[in-house]
Order: structure tokens, then sequence, then C-alpha cells
């Protein structure tokens, strides 16, 4: 029978880490381990754990003196795994019933997937917690993963949901300290430059929305995370540009997509009334894909649908020029001030 290993980091996650774990511990698979890494908690964390590996033989805990952040964290995972299949589950998501079951039971029967995923639920911590259904019928297929994440230049992966095989994992290694917040879908990239990818048309694990979430603070400066995906693109086609079965005709694609999704952000800015966050993002855009440049396409300023929306994107674009015009007045006049 197959084996999995799942890596449990946590930081400050104490409220959630049992819940996690036990929904680990109680898949239909029983031949687990669950490493749960403290990363120097402030909270209870570390105590939870010790207390769930005195419950349960399966779960095995280091607690770190000094915060090492979450790159770290990861690839010390992976170092630990030694089971046939590998899942890194944050402390506050949770596994559904059969989830795993699900993914050995592809990958045991085709060799060539070195990893799966499947859909997740994401719930708002504040309401009622999902009920979880046992005995998914489910279905699933080859996806070509590295050509969506192209022409998309999104990460559509959702990580509680991938499962990987440990050798796989181990051959490509670990998380790169330079992508730490685009980490996941370079990892994703590399996995479908490796082996095939089945996606799993089931409900795999519930991903828990909340204030204290990790990503809360990171996902208020966009243009960071754009920057990061265009490093994480780069990285790989330095790496595996020449690989066979790598189309290089993706790499043009994968530009000019994430310079669209660029751009897009920034006319929906400046719909919004926010001229100078929306002209960055726009001029972000155009150094990224320079063609792009050339012909603009603008009119998407004005793509609002029905004559309410419209009448909206007008008033914030007035609103916009306004401010805009008042601001250069007013610095004109300090100026003419500090002239006389």
């Amino acid at each position: 029978m197959a084996k999995v290993d799942v890596l449990v980091p946590c930081y400050n996650y104490a409220r959630y880490l049992t819940d996690c774990v036990r929904s680990v511990l109680d898949q239909s698979i029983k031949d687990v381990r669950v490493l749960v890494i403290d990363d120097a908690s402030s909270d209870e964390s570390l105590e939870v754990a010790n207390g769930l590996s005195a419950a349960d033989k399966r779960v095995h805990v280091i607690g770190h003196a000094h915060n090492r952040g979450h790159i770290a964290t990861f690839n010390e995972g992976i170092e630990w795994a030694a089971s046939d299949y590998f899942l890194l589950l944050s402390a506050d998501d949770l596994l559904l019933p059969g989830a795993l079951e699900r993914a050995v039971d592809v990958m045991e029967n085709n060799p060539d997937v070195v990893m799966t995923y499947g859909q997740c639920l994401s719930w708002h911590d504040e309401n009622p917690m999902p009920r979880m259904v046992p005995g998914q019928e489910y279905t699933w297929s080859r996806h070509d993963l590295l050509k969506e994440i192209c022409t998309t230049a999104t990460n559509v992966v959702p990580t509680p949901t991938a499962i990987v095989r440990t050798r796989t994992q181990k051959a490509i290694g670990g998380y790169r300290p330079s992508l730490p917040h685009a980490g996941d879908m370079e990892m994703w990239l590399r996995f479908a430059a490796h082996g095939a990818v089945a996606r799993i048309d089931a409900m795999q694990a519930i991903y828990r929305k909340h204030q204290a979430a990790m990503s809360n603070a990171y996902f208020a400066e966009m243009l960071s995370d754009y920057r990061q995906c265009q490093l994480t693109f780069d990285s790989f086609w330095e790496l595996y540009g020449n690989r066979a079965g790598v189309s290089l005709g993706l790499q043009a694609v994968a530009r000019r997509a994430l310079a669209e999704r660029v751009f897009n952000h920034g006319i929906l800015l400046l719909r919004r009334g926010r001229p100078k966050d929306g002209v960055q993002l726009i001029r972000e855009a155009f150094s990224m894909e320079p063609q792009l440049s050339r012909r603009p396409p603008l009119w998407r300023l004005f793509k609002v649908p029905g004559p309410e929306g419209r009448q909206r994107a007008f008033s914030a674009i007035r609103s916009s020029v306004a401010r805009a015009l008042g601001l250069h007045l007013k610095q004109e006049g300090a100026s003419q001030r500090q002239g006389m």
C-alpha cells in the first residue's frame, strides 16, 4: 500500500492546527506521516503540535528556535519526505475525505503522472464549517498544466490539493528563495516539465480565508506580485527552455499573457478613480511586453456593461482628472509662492 507524507508548516496558527492535522489522520489512507514544523510561533502552536504527536505516533514535530520563513520551512519538509507521495498543507487548510486516496489511485495506476490536483473550496471561517461528504464520485484527466499557466499567467493549482510523487519532488528540488510569493506557480511549472499532470474532478481540500491569513498583507502589493510572476517565468525558461516537450513558443505567450493581466488591472484602477496606481501598472505592462505599448487596447477603459456602468466609469475618470489637475495647480501655486 502506498505511503503519503504530509508537511504542515505552522506559524501562529494554533487555533487551526488540530483540525488541519485531523483532516489528514482521518483520511481513508492510514499509512501517512505528518510533519508539523512550527516556525517559532508566538502562540501555542508548538504545544498543540506536541499534543497531537503524543496522541498519534504518525505525527512528528520540529520546532524552530528562530523564525526561518516559509521557503526554508517548506524545503526542510521536502528534505524530510521519504514516502511515495507528498503534500504540503498549510496549518489553516483542511483535506476533504478521500482526497489522498483519489490522488494515490490515479498515480499508482498511471506511472507517468507526477502530480495531481483538484478542486478546492474557499471557506470564510466566520461561516459554519462546510459539510465534508466522504466517498465523492470523481473523474480525472491528464491536463496540459504548462500550457494553461502560460496562457493565463496565473497559478491555477490550489496548493492544498497538489499531491505529488516524492521522487519527482526530490529530483526537481525545493522552492526558490528568490520567489517567496510566486514559488508555488514556479514549482508546478517544474512538475509539468517532468511528467504528466492529472486534474481530479472532485473537491480535494478546503482553503480557509480569514483576517489573519499570512498572504493578506502581501496581496495588497499587486505590483510586487506581478514582478514575481515575471521572475517565475524567466527562471523556468532559463532552466527548462531546452527540455524535450517544452514548447519555446509558450515563452512569448506567457510574456504577453502576464502583460495583459497587468494592463487590465491598471485599467481597472483607472476606472475606480486611482489614476496614479493605474498608470503605474500600465507602464509596468508596457515594460513587460513592449509590443503592447504600440497598440494599447485603451478601449477597455470604457468597456463597462450597461448605461449605469458606463456612467460610473465616466464619473470616475472625470474625478481622477479633476484630482490630477487640482494637484498640478496646487503644486504650481506653491512654486510661484516660493519664487516670490
